[in-house]
């Protein structure tokens, strides 16, 4: 492994603006791919008890991107205050991560 690598989740309000998202990301070469699923949220939101469907990313990229990442999903997201958290990624088979390496150069 060259490098650290990180899973990267945030929510969207729909498919359209996930799918923009990520393919934004991807074509950057800020993240070497994408994963988006439904979901169902609950959460409290300016005092009250929201609950909606979403859809969700699970991206995938090097440790260093992630600033930029970070940034550009803020800059760009349609919540005024979207998730964007990370996690490492402890194991990973070399060849995946090799391509995670060069998808992100």
């Amino acid at each position: 492994m060259k490098g650290q690598y990180l899973v990267v989740y945030t929510t969207f309000p729909n498919l359209r603006s996930a799918k923009r998202m990520v393919s934004a990301l991807v074509d950057r070469r800020l993240i070497a791919c994408g994963n988006i699923f439904k979901l169902f949220s609950i959460y409290r939101w300016q005092g009250k008890i929201e609950k909606s469907p979403e859809y969700a990313a699970l991206m995938k990229t090097r440790s260093c991107k992630y600033r930029a990442v970070q940034e550009y999903i803020t800059e760009n997201h349609p919540y005024d205050v979207p998730e964007v958290v990370a996690w490492k990624i402890a194991r990973g088979s070399t060849a995946y991560l090799g391509w995670i390496d060069a998808e992100t150069r």
